[in-house]
């Protein structure tokens, strides 16, 4: 068994190797959630990956989204700094940062983390990608409240529509106004584990919705 082959051994009766390899996905937004999305990925074994976020590293985003303090200091695009800690967990990974906001002109691949703070971005990615995607998984979180939405067939894409309230109705604060490492990171890893559903051709669980405090 090659170096390679190890990477994968200790997983390989749970997440189908091969279909692994061969999936292309992008996490649009790396902050709290979808920085941790992209780590998780990468140690799993993604080998093609798109990361797309406007932002710079701030001082702040290191306790509650993971980035290093030189990343805050030199105030690094945040594709930037989580592709250089991607290529130390797997270097064969090819990955394609975009410093810039989401737009419809761009090959995202048919497997999406929607990764955003807003009811209204993600409403717009949705309407845009939705014919596209075989999978999209999208993480909110507010505090310690976390919810995880899965869309892979048809009935997925019907409740996650009807999850895309007017932004009037969205209850005060986002994603990044109170959040922690620990919660973005479970929230990651209920979206990653929707994701390994997928690869194994299991039904997905449309909407998960956990509260650490309750």
């Amino acid at each position: 068994m090659n170096d390679f082959e190890k990477r994968f051994s200790r997983q390989a009766g749970m997440i189908p190797t091969e279909k692994l390899l061969a999936t292309k996905a992008a996490v649009i937004g790396v902050g709290a959630i979808g920085r941790q999305v992209a780590l998780q990925l990468a140690a799993l074994g993604i080998q093609r990956l798109t990361l797309i976020d406007f932002d710079e590293v701030d001082f702040s985003n290191v306790a509650s989204q993971g980035y290093l303090w030189e990343d805050a200091q030199l105030k690094r695009p945040k594709v930037k700094a989580t592709r250089q800690l991607l290529r130390r967990i797997d270097p064969h990974i090819e990955c394609e940062i975009i410093i810039d906001r989401y737009r419809p002109k761009l090959d995202v691949g048919d497997v999406v983390f929607c990764c955003v703070d807003s009811i209204s971005t993600r409403a717009a990615i949705w309407r845009s990608l939705q014919h596209q995607v075989r999978f999209w998984a999208d993480g909110r979180m507010l505090g310690e409240a976390i919810r995880v939405l899965s869309a892979a067939d048809e009935s997925g894409h019907r409740h996650y529509a009807s999850t895309l309230f007017p932004p009037s109705e969205v209850q005060q604060g986002s994603c990044s106004s109170r959040s922690t490492i620990y919660a973005a990171s479970i929230s990651a890893g209920l979206m990653v584990h929707q994701f390994t559903r997928w690869l194994r051709g299991l039904p997905v669980d449309a909407d998960t919705t956990l509260n650490l405090l309750a």
